[in-house]
């Protein structure tokens, strides 16, 4: 398992001391699986100042498509052959067609009546139950032999710096025979692996983190909790890997509760830092990938400028597809670590 970083320093001339010459010290990361680069740099204190977060949820609930009032009124349904009974409800949760699809199978998992819950506000059981949704939707598209039941994601863009559009608590959820472009390198890369090394890269590189207690924030379950050695997000990556787990159908009720527990305590602490929405992806396997663990990814986002509404994500990163982290992810870990060392 390598960890490979490449240090870099930059000399100037600081106008704030009298032109005093200064070194700033960044990195680069390479990420041991795929060698996807990541920058450890610009090292901006990790703090924000949320907006009125309850005023902007009052400004969008009247409109809003995902209420109770609206959800079964205006959302699409599923043609029987897919789903008999067009959308599935468990209890205030709708699944339902989305209607600007990103895959051939493409839905949105509502979370509950709740039209604004703050991140803090978001409770285990409620997001184990909104993956349970998910994952029965998922297994009646195996049920159905539909062709494209092949990869099984549950994304979670959550509130507007995520990339999410509406308030109301909802997971975006895909099936596809084509899998998205990094997981399908990191297919790939497992196998190779696997090939060369004759062991799993997954349960290699939470062997590895757990020996550092580096970048390892502990066990949840048969779930282990870790901090991106190379992270995409600029206040770091939390990685949750699940014990011989391929594929999202192969996920227990139990790993579901794990995974949404360990989710609230990583979120309990970003909000400390004063972050209010992420991004969360399942990372699958199809069945038969034995190379392959299944994981969860949690990047927080944020504004740069709250009041110009700057998005944390520029040309380094939506053009050359480059990770940068304002912290070196061995900080952000002892600010996580607290959070999940009490947990059985």
């Amino acid at each position: 398992m390598e960890f490979t970083t490449i240090a870099k320093e930059t000399v100037l001339l600081n106008p704030l001391q009298d032109m005093k010459r200064r070194r700033v010290a960044s990195e680069i990361r390479l990420d041991p699986l795929t060698g996807r680069s990541s920058r450890i740099c610009h090292f901006m204190r990790l703090a924000w100042q949320k907006p009125d977060l309850v005023q902007l949820a009052e400004t969008t609930a009247a409109g809003c498509p995902f209420c109770p009032e609206r959800v079964t009124a205006i959302t699409p349904c599923f043609p029987p052959e897919i789903l008999p009974e067009g959308r599935l409800v468990s209890e205030d949760r709708v699944l339902f067609p989305n209607l600007a699809p990103y895959e051939a199978i493409s839905a949105v998992a509502v979370m509950g009546a709740e039209h604004f819950i703050p991140m803090t506000g978001l409770a285990p059981e409620r997001i184990a139950a909104s993956f349970a949704l998910c994952l029965a939707f998922f297994r009646a598209l195996q049920r159905s032999k539909h062709p494209e039941s092949v990869y099984h994601m549950i994304n979670w863009n959550y509130m507007p710096p995520s990339g999410s559009s509406i308030i109301h608590p909802h997971l975006q959820v895909f099936a596809g025979s084509f899998a998205p472009h990094l997981m399908r390198q990191e297919l790939a890369a497992a196998r190779a692996y696997g090939e060369a090394h004759g062991t799993n890269y997954w349960d290699d590189l939470v062997a590895a983190e757990r020996a550092t207690n580096d970048r390892y924030l502990g066990r949840i379950g048969r779930t282990s909790w870790l901090s991106a050695f190379a992270p995409m997000g600029i206040a770091g990556d939390v990685v949750a890997v699940v014990d011989d787990v391929h594929c999202t159908l192969e996920l227990t009720t139990a790993d579901l509760a794990d995974l949404a527990l360990g989710l609230t305590q990583a979120l309990a602490v970003y909000d400390g830092m004063g972050i209010f929405s992420f991004n969360m992806n399942f990372f699958t396997g199809a069945a038969g990938d034995d190379h392959y663990r299944l994981h969860l990814v949690l990047s927080p986002r944020a504004y740069f400028n709250q009041a110009l509404g700057t998005p944390d994500v520029g040309a380094l990163q939506q053009l050359y597809r480059e990770g940068v982290c304002m912290a070196f992810p061995e900080e952000i870990n002892q600010r996580l670590k607290p959070r999940f060392e009490n947990e059985p």
